[in-house]
């Protein structure tokens, strides 16, 4: 009778835990969709602009930047920021995006390069704090991070870099390509490298800017940096929604295959304590006779 209250206890136990992976999977579900719908709103105009720059700088002839330039004389230190979840149960999402932050990190200091660790998420700031790494600045962006918010980090990531005080930021992050492809990755967010300048260099020149092109370059830089990071934290918060959906999806279907499970046991039990019940009035009624 004791195994019998047992298995009882851990059926109701297992049903208990499927009700809330299951509500946890229909929450992330729900911000999933609405996080995807962001991240493929703003990713045109993030494309756009980062073809704009690499357009305008073509017909530029040399570009000079102090956000393009990497340092003549370095400094020796780089910013590293690393983008986490604030709750868990979604996966390998931290797990993925802190080995990739390590990794850098590991890779800087190899070269004799100090790394100065910033950390948008709580999961990140755990784990350094377990590796008594220090963290020089912790943000929180919630769930739906803003431009303004997001904007007003990235000026002064180009304050700083500008200023001579690091040599490069870089931003450690999941970058998301589709509901079954997640990648961690470390996205160098400065100096800018402006991608297929090299190869249309040279090309006729197809437009006339007014004002110059230099003046345009000067105004498009500094918004490929914002919209750049903005658009790597829409691709983590999609990546953290996705990943606890599919771990909570896992998980409501692991607690339905344990309850058949303890169910199918729960009946064996009963009948096998039904059945040494009913020998055992048999025996008594022959014992008797």
């Amino acid at each position: 009778m004791a195994q019998i209250r047992e298995i009882k206890k851990r059926m109701f136990a297992v049903r208990t835990i499927q009700r809330i992976t299951k509500t946890m999977q229909m929450i992330a579900t729900a911000k999933f969709t609405a996080a995807l719908q962001r991240s493929k709103a703003t990713r045109p105009y993030t494309e756009r602009i980062r073809s704009l720059v690499s357009e305008v700088a073509s017909a530029a002839g040399d570009v000079t930047s102090p956000l393009l330039e990497s340092r003549s004389k370095p400094v020796g230190k780089d910013i590293l920021l690393v983008v986490s979840s604030d709750r868990g149960l979604c996966g390998a999402y931290n797990g993925s995006v802190l080995r990739a932050a390590i990794a850098e990190i590991r890779k800087r200091k190899g070269e004799k390069r100090e790394v100065i660790v910033e950390t948008a998420g709580k999961k990140a700031v755990s784990f350094f704090r377990f590796l008594k790494v220090e963290v020089a600045e912790k943000h929180a962006f919630g769930d739906k991070p803003s431009f303004a918010e997001v904007a007003a980090l990235a000026d002064r990531f180009m304050a700083d870099f500008t200023a001579g005080k690091v040599d490069s930021v870089s931003v450690a992050y999941m970058r998301f390509v589709s509901t079954s492809r997640q990648v961690a990755e470390v996205m160098q967010l400065l100096p800018l490298t402006l991608e297929g300048v090299q190869a249309t260099r040279g090309a006729a020149t197809v437009y006339e800017y007014r004002p110059s092109a230099e003046v345009l370059l000067n105004e498009l830089l500094p918004k490929s940096v914002k919209v750049s990071l903005f658009q790597a934290m829409n691709d983590a918060i999609v990546s953290e929604n996705v990943m606890r959906m599919v771990a909570m999806k896992a998980a409501t279907d692991n607690a339905s295959g344990l309850g058949r499970t303890l169910k199918r046991n729960y009946n064996r039990a009963r009948q096998a304590k039904i059945t040494t019940e009913l020998t055992e009035i048999v025996s008594g009624a022959a014992a008797l006779a």
